[in-house]
Formats: C-alpha cells, sequence, structure tokens
C-alpha cells in the first residue's frame, strides 16, 4: 500500500490572497508613524517574511526611493510592528479570498487521506484566527506560524518539523507556495516544489526554482496523483 502523502501550504498568497487586508495595516502604521503609503502591488512585493520584515523593508525602499527618510530606531520598528499586528488582528478578514480553486482541492485532499499542515511567516495566531474565518481550519492536521519555532521560512527546519510532528515522511512531502522563501525552504528540506503563479514576491516564476509550475488550484489533483501512485 502506498504511504500517506504529506502537503504543506503557504498562507499569504498562496491560500489566501491577503494582500488587500495586509494593505491596509500597514498603510494605517505607515500614516500613524508619518511615512508614505503604498498601493497594492508594493505589498504583495513586501509580504511573506513576516510582519517585522515587512515593515523594515518597506522603511527602506521608501529611503531608496526618495532619499529622504526620518530615522528610525529599534523600538520604533517594534512598535510599528506591534501597531501593524493589533491593528491586522481587528481586520484580517475584511477583503481577503481565498485563492482559485483552493477549496475544491482541499475537499480532494482530505478524502484520499491526505495529511496537510500550513507553514507560514504570518504569526501562529493570526494564521489560525485567519484559516478559521474562512473556514480552512479544520483541513489541517498543524499550523506552523512564523513563531512557532525558533526559525522560519526560508530555513528548511520549518517544513522538516512540521512534517515531523504530524508522523508525516520526508520522502512522502510536497510544499506547496507563492515565492523564493518557500523555493529555498523546500529544496533545502529535499521536497518537490509547487509553484503558484501571482503570489507575493518580486520575482519572476523563471527566477524560482520549482518542480511544477501552476495558475490556481484547480486541476492540481493530477500532479498530486502522480505522487500518491509513485
Amino acid at each position: 500500500m502506498s504511504q500517506k502523502l504529506t502537503i504543506l501550504f503557504d498562507l499569504d498568497g498562496t491560500l489566501v490572497d491577503t494582500a488587500p487586508d495586509l494593505m491596509n495595516a500597514h498603510n494605517h502604521v505607515m500614516k500613524k508613524f508619518g511615512y508614505v503609503e503604498k498601493k497594492l502591488d508594493d505589498i504583495k512585493k513586501l509580504a511573506g517574511r513576516g510582519a517585522k520584515a515587512m515593515i523594515k523593508k518597506s522603511i527602506h525602499e521608501i529611503a531608496e526611493r526618495t532619499g529622504k527618510i526620518k530615522k528610525t530606531n529599534k523600538n520604533e520598528n517594534e512598535e510599528m510592528t506591534k501597531e501593524f499586528i493589533n491593528y491586522y488582528s481587528q481586520n484580517i478578514y475584511n477583503k481577503s479570498k481565498p485563492r482559485v480553486g483552493v477549496l475544491g482541492f482541499l475537499n480532494w485532499c482530505k478524502k484520499n487521506s491526505i495529511s496537510m499542515a500550513v507553514c507560514t511567516n504570518k504569526q501562529e495566531h493570526l494564521s489560525i484566527d485567519l484559516l478559521k474565518k474562512n473556514k480552512f481550519y479544520d483541513f489541517f492536521d498543524y499550523i506552523a506560524g512564523g513563531n512557532t519555532f525558533n526559525y522560519n521560512k526560508p530555513d528548511p527546519r520549518h517544513l522538516i518539523n512540521t512534517i515531523e510532528i504530524i508522523g508525516g515522511n520526508l520522502k512522502k512531502s510536497i510544499m506547496i507556495g507563492d515565492s523564493e522563501t518557500d523555493s529555498t525552504a523546500a529544496k533545502a528540506a529535499k521536497i518537490p516544489f509547487i509553484l503558484i503563479e501571482n503570489g507575493y514576491t518580486e520575482k519572476k516564476p523563471d527566477q524560482i526554482h520549482y518542480d511544477h509550475l501552476i495558475k490556481n488550484f484547480v486541476g492540481l489533483e493530477e500532479i498530486i496523483q502522480k505522487y500518491i501512485n509513485d
């Protein structure tokens, strides 16, 4: 009998298009602290490494673009990140939407006894809240957020430890994500990587290592079936 397959999913930009709500939270913080607000396409390039990294990178990009920026310190960066998380936690699922075909694919995986977990750099409690609000939470055996362990993606241990926790087999596991952060982690963990297009990254698909490239989750069952049969 073929051993059970494990699929790991990134969250932001992969399972759910969260950019609209991330943008609102980001711009709330920027406005409050006297920085320039950003557009949706900019946010998609900033997301993927967690709230603190998003804020830090956003400020850095403003400095590069304008050549003008007030001095910030570690305490202010911490305050901005805290403000972002507080605001975002209260407005986490206002305009966010699941990626096309996600629900049908998750149902198919469940029916085929495929273990599923989320590996995201979004904080664990925010990830769980988001997944509960969009009714996806019960599909997953484990949610590993950016603060679940002492490391996160692109560190492969984020994936490896999650697979171990749910009793999976590294050799029968797959990662699905939307950016080089996911790709790097999957490659280092030596598991196949499926890249979904139009994700949260500055890079084009041909600049990211992947084993399969998909536009959305429609028809993904055909690819996964091959791994089940191997």
